[in-house]
Parts: structure tokens; C-alpha cells; sequence
């Protein structure tokens, strides 16, 4: 399965939110996997970045959806990568 990355920072409403509920990181979590992806790993960040997500979805259109599905709650600002196992390039460049 494909895999992507998700890099993501809290919004002011979104801090807020798991400064009163820390679990809530594990409750969008099931609605992410709800919305046909896996996490494969999950870490928070000190940086630029407060999370960052590896994923598997089945295709680019399911990423889409579950990105603009979590972004569109107003607590977190995503942008996911695809990612290209390095196997897998060398083999493209092969040709």
C-alpha cells in the first residue's frame, strides 16, 4: 500500500483542546483510520512541526479525503507527502 507522510501543527483551537484532553490525539486517530488509512507511526515534534504522521492509504484519493476531512475540523493544518521507498526508486530509475 502507498505510503505517505503528515506533517501537521495545532491551530490555536487545537491546543487548547488537547491541553484540557491529551486523548483526543487517540480519538482522531480511530477517525483517521476510520477514513481508510493506517498510521504506521506517529511522533510530536519540537520544531517547525507538532506532529508527524507515516501513513498507508489505499490510493491518492483516500489521503485527500481523510486530509481535508481532519483539516476541516479547525484544530490541526496537514500537509501530506507521498513517500517512495527507496527500493522502489532505484528500481524506477532502472527503468
Amino acid at each position: 500500500m502507498p505510503i505517505y507522510v503528515a506533517l501537521s501543527n495545532l491551530t490555536e483551537e487545537g491546543s487548547k483542546t488537547i491541553k484540557k484532553n491529551p486523548e483526543r490525539i487517540k480519538e482522531v486517530n480511530k477517525d483517521v483510520e476510520a477514513l481508510g488509512c493506517k498510521i504506521v507511526a506517529q511522533y510530536a515534534l519540537l520544531g517547525q512541526y507538532d506532529f508527524v504522521n507515516i501513513l498507508e492509504a489505499p490510493d491518492n484519493d483516500t489521503i485527500v479525503r481523510m486530509s481535508i476531512e481532519i483539516g476541516s475540523r479547525g484544530s490541526i493544518q496537514m500537509q501530506t507527502l507521498p513517500a517512495v521507498p527507496i527500493d522502489q526508486l532505484i528500481a524506477d530509475l532502472k527503468g
